[in-house]
Parts: structure tokens; C-alpha cells; sequence
């Protein structure tokens, strides 16, 4: 069974111990102070390392929306409530010690800013972006967050409404006339939102872009100062208005899919280094159903591009509608079946197009190409956190949901580490199993990274985000062992952790060597940054937020210069 790390809260006062500078206020000092050893809890006395003689001023700039609705509930888990100013920067007190070779700058991306005045969106995936910066520098660490400037944050703040289409969110006409003209709008695009709140990517030329499934939602920001420095603007005649929120992004190349709405099927596409312009690598014809699977992400190989097509597919009359559907933008079409497609990068030739089970995931993991004793490849293997062909999941992400949770009831969807086999052969059917037994990670599973040296290839390690039950939403960081079929899990209870991020030690050979770097949002509505050793899973560091922080979902590693 997984070995599970269980932390929780004492009672040790930081200020017991060091002299903690005033602008922290005695309840912000209450820090963390246990030891794990062997899976059991050993208290013992708060150890603060590296901490600046004199804490630099923290820079605070309220948002001038209403943030009332934020504050309904002072003890509320922080990660589903707004954040509570637009920015703030300063020095953490680190607990433990960080290690001196890690330095440079994590920068996550995510919803944090779910309201409008006294209007409350509905879903997760709604937030206005919320970007934190976690700089790393001789063992000391530096924090930071900022709303992303875009359109639609820009435009909610200056009218006090929702302007543009959000995940689930519709702007209110205010008359039939308007009605029409947000149709047209629709259609052209104008009224999507830019609201780059998904993920963050740095490209092989040093720009870091923040993105969604929108492709005008494409911003490039400074990782220093996280100010927003405008729109990333494609350079080509590829058109379209959506695109995968998960590129693949190397330093040599960036790989993106491109759903065709209207012809269905997906174009794949490569920007190369320090340009703008997609060029057109192949296109998938979808093989079933209306439209063309969603496709939030997708993996590689070495030499080949996977194409999913899930049955969960877009729907243009559910995009029409003024309040959501259960699926939102998208219907479940399982009569359409489901397939996995292989192109070659250098050709664009399909090489295989196989017909899987059901299946239901927003992350893929990696895959890689299994070869046989002669080297020559036989299949491909891609791996993915799969929801058992359960959609449920999209709707559990209201709000609603998340923040009315007891802590009693196990309503999480059931999740695993799915593997597909794709053969080579011309066979017509692939395979769809469990790459692991799902109890190892608590069957839930999802916000996966792992070493990006191994990108395309394979692979034994992956870091995410488990459960331990009951819970609404996945609450353990886990280790993934694929060739040991073993995970070994952090756990603090009451706690939402979000994406591990792995950073590799510089020179290391082992896959795991080097650490890995998630946010917490504890239980007291409070949060703090958490440094675990990549090959042992324990703990080494600890930073406390001055206040708890929004729930965020994808990152970047920005190595320092």
C-alpha cells in the first residue's frame, strides 16, 4: 500500500523561537511544526533558516472590485474564495532549509478572482487569472501575486460586470438588439474571453506566456515583475479561435492542436524559437460523432504527435446558451466512440488510428515508444489521469460544490493513472488500463508533472495530486512509481495542495533527483509554499503566506540567469 506522509498543524508559535517581523500579525505566525519519520508525526521545535535580518516592504494594491462576496466567510477554505487584493510582494519566513542549488522562479497560473461586485461565478474555471511568483535564491524565497491584465479583467473592472464568455459564465444582455450582436460576436470570436487563466509556459526564446483554451487568450507576461506585457498575436493565416490550453513547449519547439469546429477534426501545428507563426505539421478527420473531441491536452513522443479524440465532444448549441448545460460547452457522445490517433512530426503522416475505450481526462501525463529487441517501434504508450469515462467530474467543480463541502461525504469521481497502448501494426483497437491499482493514490489522480528530461520518453516517476477519502476534491500530493506500481503520498488534513511541480537538481542523473514545489491551502484559510524532496517525498521547507491564496492550477520553472 502507499506510503502516506500525514502533517499536521502544532501548536509552536513561530515568534517563540525567532523575532518575526510586525507585519506579521501573531495569527500569521501560528506555523507548522512537525517532522515526518517512517509515515508517523513527530513534533518537535520550529527551526526558521535563512530568513532576510530585515523583511523588505510588501507592496499591496487592493483590487478595485467589490470584495465583499470574498469575505462571506472569514474561516472559509481559502483556495475557493477570491483573492483577497489584486497584488502583493515580500520575503517569506522559511521553515527548514531550501536547497542552495534551487534558483530561479515558479510561476503558477490559476482562477483567483471569482466575483464581480456582489456576482458570483458559478465554476472553478471562471476565476479572473491570479498568477504567484515563487522566487528561489541561495535558500531564501521571495512571493508574489497579480491579476493578469487582460480584456476581460480589465473590462469587469472598469463597467463592475461580466463582458466577455467565461467557462460558464454568459454576459447579460440588456436588450434584444444586444442579444443578437453577442451572437454575432460569438461567431467571430469578439466575445470569447482572453482570460489566460489555465497555464503558463516559458518558450525556447525566454518569453513566458500565460494561456487558455482561447488562442486570443494567449499573454505574454514579465516572470519578474508578473505585469502583463500584452497579447501574444500568431502570425499566421492558421486562423481558428480555439486551441489546446496544453501546448508542448521544449526549448527547440512548441507544439500545439488546433480543433476544427466547423470540418471536425484537429490541425497540428509548430512555432519555432522566437517566432510567432504556427506552421501547419498534419491534420486528424475526426472518425466519430459531430465535432471533434475536447482536447485541453495532449502528449508526445520523440517522433510522433498524439492526436486524443475523446467522446466528450464541443457543442456549438450548448456554447449558445445563456446558462449552462451540465457538460457546459460540451456533450457526452459515447455512441461516437473514442480514438487515439499517431502522426509523425517530421511528415505529418498518420501512422496509426485506433479505436479505444471511453474515456474522460483533462491531463495526459507522457507517453513514449516502445520498441522490441531489434529497436524498432511497435507501439506507443501515453499515460493520463482518466476519470473512468465518468463526466461528472466537470460539473463537481462548481463552486457551490467545493465550498459546501462538509468533509464527510466521499463525492469525489473515481480517477486513475490510465495507460493507452497504441499499436503500430495496423491493428484497429488500442488498450485502456490502469497503470497502477488506483487505491495506491486513493482513486483520485490529477495535475500531473514529472521530469521534463524525460519528455517523450520513458519514464518511471510522476508527481500529483491524490486522495485520501472521504473528500470532494483531491487532497495528497503523490509520488507515482510506474515500474514499482507504487505511490507514496503527503498528506495535511483538511488541506488542498495544488500541482506538484518537479524541479531537477543541476547535473543530477536520477530521475528523481530534485524537488518538488506545490502551494497549500490549509484548513484555517490560511496557505503556504511546500519544498519536498524528490526521491524521498519528505518534507525539507516550509513558507507560510501572509494570507491563504486561491486555488491555482498550472506552472513554470524559469531557471535564474
Amino acid at each position: 500500500m502507499a506510503s502516506s506522509l500525514s502533517l499536521s498543524p502544532a501548536n509552536t508559535c513561530a515568534k517563540n523561537v525567532i523575532n518575526v517581523p510586525r507585519y506579521f500579525s501573531e495569527e500569521l505566525c501560528s506555523l507548522p511544526a512537525v517532522k515526518v519519520i517512517g509515515g508517523t508525526r513527530k513534533h518537535r521545535r520550529l527551526v526558521v533558516s535563512n530568513v532576510a535580518s530585515q523583511m523588505p516592504a510588501a507592496a499591496a494594491v487592493a483590487s478595485p472590485l467589490d470584495r465583499a462576496a470574498a469575505e462571506v466567510e472569514e474561516r472559509k477554505l481559502a483556495a475557493w474564495t477570491s483573492v483577497r487584493q489584486e497584488r502583493w510582494e515580500g520575503e517569506l519566513v522559511v521553515e527548514g532549509e531550501i536547497p542552495k542549488w534551487l534558483k530561479g522562479t515558479y510561476v503558477r497560473n490559476g482562477p483567483g478572482l471569482w466575483h464581480i461586485g456582489d456576482y458570483n461565478f458559478r465554476h472553478l474555471f471562471d476565476g479572473y487569472a491570479t498568477l504567484v511568483r515563487l522566487y528561489f535564491n541561495d535558500g531564501r524565497l521571495t512571493m508574489a501575486h497579480r491579476q493578469i491584465e487582460s480584456d476581460a479583467y480589465k473590462a469587469a473592472k472598469k463597467n463592475k460586470k461580466l463582458c466577455y464568455r467565461e467557462f460558464s459564465e454568459v454576459p447579460k444582455p440588456d436588450n434584444f438588439l444586444a442579444y443578437v450582436g453577442e451572437l454575432a460576436n460569438l461567431f467571430s470570436g469578439a466575445s470569447l474571453t482572453d482570460n489566460a487563466n489555465t497555464g503558463v509556459v516559458k518558450l525556447g526564446d525566454g518569453r513566458v506566456v500565460c494561456l487558455t483554451e482561447t488562442i486570443k487568450g494567449s499573454i505574454v507576461i514579465d516572470p519578474d515583475t508578473l505585469e502583463t506585457i500584452g497579447k501574444f498575436e500568431y502570425d499566421d493565416s492558421l486562423g481558428f479561435l480555439i486551441h489546446s490550453a496544453h501546448p508542448i513547449v521544449t526549448d527547440s519547439e512548441f507544439l500545439t492542436l488546433l480543433p476544427d469546429l466547423i470540418n471536425p477534426g484537429y490541425v497540428v501545428a509548430r512555432m519555432e524559437p522566437g517566432s510567432n507563426e504556427r506552421k501547419f505539421i498534419g491534420r486528424v478527420n475526426c472518425r466519430g460523432g459531430p465535432a471533434p473531441g475536447w482536447v485541453h491536452s495532449f502528449p508526445v513522443t520523440e517522433h510522433y504527435v498524439i492526436v486524443p479524440e475523446m467522446s466528450l465532444r464541443y457543442c456549438a448549441q450548448n456554447l449558445l446558451k445563456a446558462e449552462p448545460s451540465p457538460l457546459y460547452k460540451f456533450e457526452w457522445h459515447p455512441q461516437s466512440r473514442a480514438f487515439m490517433h499517431v502522426m509523425c512530426k517530421s511528415s505529418g503522416k498518420i501512422v496509426a488510428s485506433v479505436e479505444v475505450p471511453l474515456y474522460v481526462t483533462f491531463h495526459f501525463i507522457n507517453a513514449y515508444e516502445e520498441r522490441d529487441e531489434d529497436g524498432r517501434v511497435t507501439a506507443v504508450i501515453a499515460d493520463c489521469c482518466e476519470h473512468n469515462a465518468d463526466t461528472t467530474i466537470l460539473d463537481n467543480l462548481r463552486l457551490h460544490n467545493l465550498r459546501s463541502y462538509n468533509g464527510q461525504q466521499d463525492v469525489l469521481p473515481d480517477a486513475r493513472v490510465g495507460r493507452f497502448t497504441i499499436p503500430l501494426d495496423g491493428s484497429p483497437y488500442g488498450k485502456l488500463e490502469a497503470a497502477l491499482d488506483p487505491n495506491e493514490h486513493g482513486r483520485g489522480m490529477d495535475m500531473c508533472s514529472f521530469n521534463p528530461s524525460f519528455l517523450g520518453k520513458k519514464y518511471r516517476y510522476a508527481y500529483a495530486c491524490g486522495a485520501q477519502r472521504p473528500c470532494n476534491f483531491p487532497n495528497t500530493l503523490t509520488k507515482i512509481d510506474l515500474v514499482g506500481k507504487k505511490a507514496k503520498n503527503w498528506y495535511d488534513e483538511g488541506s488542498i495542495p495544488s500541482e506538484p511541480f518537479f524541479v531537477a537538481r543541476p547535473g543530477a542523473t536520477d530521475e528523481d533527483d530534485g524537488v518538488v514545489i506545490s502551494m497549500i491551502s490549509d484548513k484555517n484559510g490560511e496557505g503556504y509554499t511546500l519544498v519536498l524532496d524528490g526521491s524521498t517525498f519528505e518534507e525539507i521547507a516550509r513558507a507560510k503566506f501572509p494570507y491563504g491564496l486561491p486555488y491555482g492550477l498550472h506552472g513554470c520553472w524559469v531557471p535564474k540567469k
